[in-house]
């Protein structure tokens, strides 16, 4: 058996046993991971909070060989962000972070940029932004990170490259494709293509490629804010393999 220390945040946990829990953690050395806390349940556990999803902690863990579980020894809290338990709205926008990370990411597969992307996606929300918007934002990044980047120069069925002139009109977006989708193509399986307008392109290219320090500045409302959530939405129910629960249940319809 050998020890080890990382970074980590919590995204969920489940009962185990009589006393225990298995946790599973997106950690900064080690990527995704799962780990059996013995005796967290009960009241006197050393662990306390600490095992909560979106607690960011430094975890002690041991490696057995040949077992896909570590043993967690111990987990010292770092940031608790406490408004995430508070408000709902605040609450569902941290709950499709964390789900969407543990969906689309492998076991043993470490990104730092994925850690610091989550960890910042949390801190965004605690802050007091806005939590359609962050979530929104965060989900676009992250799938830029993971190997699902929406894909907007070219067409996601035929290969086609779109040129600087290239309409933007006549484009629409496939979700189980990934990306933009030609008329020619679209015309084809038009159920299966949503719109996205000049400025909802404009922003999903912003928000993949601009610095994270910039990333809470960018806006989006009406039309574009309406396309931008279908399209997201969509395409992350293909990549995860299942619809996750909703961001915005809380949030008032969007003026058009």
């Amino acid at each position: 058996m050998s020890q080890l220390k990382t970074p980590a945040i919590t995204l969920k946990s489940r009962k185990w046993g009589e006393a225990d829990r298995i946790v599973t953690f997106y950690s900064l050395r080690f990527g995704k991971l799962r780990g059996v806390a013995r005796g967290a349940r009960r009241m006197k556990s050393r662990f306390g909070s600490a095992l909560e999803p979106f607690i960011h902690c430094d975890l002690n863990l041991f490696e057995k060989r040949g077992d896909s579980l570590y043993r967690i020894t111990q987990a010292d809290i770092q940031e608790t962000f406490p408004s995430l338990r508070e408000d709902l709205a605040l609450m569902s926008g941290a709950a499709r972070m964390v789900n969407l990370v543990a969906a689309v990411t492998a076991e043993g597969d470490p990104s730092p940029r994925v850690f610091e992307t989550l960890l910042g996606g949390l801190r965004s929300l605690q802050e007091g932004s806005e939590p359609g918007l962050t979530t929104l934002l965060f989900q676009i990044r992250l799938l830029g990170q993971t190997g699902f980047r929406p894909q907007t120069d070219h067409c996601t069925a035929c290969g086609k490259e779109f040129g600087k002139s290239r309409r933007v009109g006549l484009a629409r977006f496939s979700p189980q494709t990934g990306g933009l989708v030609c008329a020619p193509c679209a015309s084809r399986h038009p159920d299966r293509c949503l719109p996205l307008s000049a400025g909802s392109l404009a922003f999903i290219q912003q928000a993949l490629h601009v610095p994270a320090s910039v990333l809470p500045r960018l806006k989006a409302t009406g039309r574009v804010r309406h396309d931008l959530e279908a399209a997201i939405e969509s395409y992350v129910t293909v990549v995860a393999g299942k619809r996750l629960p909703p961001v915005d249940f809380l949030a008032p319809p969007v003026s058009l």
